[in-house]
């Protein structure tokens, strides 16, 4: 499967998600999925390609041209998709993955899940979107998409689910029959 991974570039104070940044980056490569990804090597996009890179996997970094040239060239990678802007990553990404898995992240891991979760609720992907909750993180979120749904303002759960561990975002991966993926190129 190819499985983008939605986290941040910096280094968060609890170290259990620098933890499961490079577990899951391991455990992706050793299944044999193909990880999708922001494309440098900062904070937490950094821990997550580079334990797949140490495992032997695939990475294809995702970068747009916006940012200076070394952070584009920052990370090794087995591809590098160069876009024009962030809205074109989110957009390759949609396009070319069969999961999605968001770390604990900022605002802008928070926009990579609603763009999924808004393609998925009008119909124009239909793709899980694994948060991976480790210590409750993403609870308060969870809280305020629970309340746009009592409000009768959010149709559908936009193929979320909730993991609290990444053994359990990979046993949910698992789980999924084996879609076709669109050519990386």
């Amino acid at each position: 499967m190819n499985i983008s991974v939605f986290c941040g570039a910096m280094f968060p104070h609890n170290k259990l998600y620098t933890h499961a940044a490079e577990q899951l980056g391991c455990l992706l490569a050793q299944a044999g999925h193909t990880l999708l990804y922001g494309g440098s090597n900062l904070g937490l996009m950094g821990v997550v390609s580079g334990a797949a890179l140490r495992e032997g996997g695939t990475v294809v970094g995702v970068i747009p041209t916006l940012f200076p040239e070394e952070v584009i060239l920052s990370q090794p990678v087995s591809q590098l998709v160069r876009v024009a802007s962030l809205a074109e990553r989110k957009a390759y990404l949609l396009a070319h993955s069969d999961a999605f898995i968001a770390l604990p992240g900022g605002i802008g891991t928070l926009d990579e899940v609603s763009e999924v979760m808004v393609a998925n609720q009008l119909g124009q992907i239909d793709k899980p979107m694994l948060l991976l909750n480790l210590e409750g993180y993403y609870n308060p979120l969870l809280q305020q998409f629970e309340q746009f749904k009592s409000e009768g303002l959010m149709r559908s759960s936009g193929g979320l689910c909730v993991a609290e561990t990444v053994e359990d975002c990979l046993n949910h991966l698992c789980s999924l029959s084996t879609p076709s993926s669109p050519n990386l190129r």
